[in-house]
């Protein structure tokens, strides 16, 4: 399905400021929550915005599919969610948005190897370049050095995974469900989930109650479970049925921009080795993606 060009684009940059967004959210968050605080109420405030929503269309979901959406609600949301909030108390926010930008690659590498879908051969010099920015932002210290490897950042790449694996789940299990059904459903059956974590296994409402910062914090977090989860992921959704799954995951090319500049915004300090990371890691995410969408214009849905 490929309507609506000028549509699609427009919703993938009001997609991308929010996404961008969403890792200095993170970053004010963990300043009164830890990361699994942080990553429980994400999740707790997008299903529960969309509760009304989900309540109405689970009854008209394929009982059949149910598997599905969990998978969704796991990979898409639950899982990335304390990836990221974990990753973060080591990681700044504008390296973290660059990571992100590996979700492309990993489309393709998935598309590859799980549903075997061909690739043209340059789109494996894109996902070389674009391991090596990784590699560069894994290793990148002050000024011109390495300063050896932040395992955190692992988090962030085992996160864009996730969301690769979910890109291809949704395509190619769901693609014929309405964008806002699959979002709050899937939020549905992992929300209760986040819930028990966040109320039953950490200090979280003894520290609402009692601790200065716990409430600004909270504030954060659930601006980004309404705005950077459950809105997003209804734009994301749509914008994945209207064009493909590389088309939708090109919105970490946009991404990473509005994240760099909340970082330095918010005082955080980038060297040159990390400009050469983001840079290497564009490149080849270009590079994938444009001999992808070339080799298969005629194969979308």
């Amino acid at each position: 399905m490929q309507k609506s060009p000028l549509l699609a684009w427009g919703l993938l940059l009001i997609l991308a400021f929010i996404w961008g967004s969403s890792f200095i959210l993170i970053k004010k968050g963990l300043i009164g929550l830890e990361p699994e605080e942080v990553g429980s109420l994400r999740i707790v405030a997008a299903s529960l915005f969309l509760l009304p929503s989900a309540i109405k269309r689970f009854k008209t979901i394929d009982r059949k599919k149910l598997h599905y959406y969990t998978s969704v609600g796991l990979l898409g949301s639950l899982v990335p969610a304390f990836l990221f909030a974990i990753a973060q108390t080591r990681l700044g926010s504008a390296i973290t948005g660059v990571l992100n930008g590996l979700v492309p690659i990993f489309t393709i590498l998935i598309a590859l190897f799980v549903f075997r879908q061909k690739q043209a051969r340059a789109v494996y010099l894109g996902v070389i370049v674009g391991f090596v920015g990784t590699a560069i932002l894994i290793t990148a210290g002050k000024g011109s050095s390495f300063s050896g490897v932040n395992s955190y950042a692992f988090l962030v790449v085992l996160a864009t995974i996730c969301y690769a694996s979910n890109l291809n789940l949704i395509k190619q299990k769901l693609n014929d469900v309405h964008a806002v059904t699959v979002t709050s459903v899937s939020l549905l059956l992992v929300g209760p989930l986040a819930t028990v974590y966040l109320f039953g296994f950490t200090d979280f409402w003894p520290k609402l109650m009692s601790v200065e910062g716990t409430g600004i914090a909270t504030f954060y977090i659930c601006l980004l479970g309404v705005l950077g989860t459950a809105i997003a992921l209804i734009i994301f959704n749509k914008v994945l049925q209207m064009k493909d799954a590389l088309f939708a995951s090109s919105v970490t090319y946009i991404i990473p921009v509005f994240a760099v500049i909340w970082g330095v915004i918010d005082g955080e300090k980038l060297y040159l080795l990390h400009y050469l990371g983001m840079a290497a890691v564009g490149v080849g995410v270009y590079i994938a993606n444009t001999n992808k969408n070339h080799k298969n214009a005629g194969n979308t849905k």
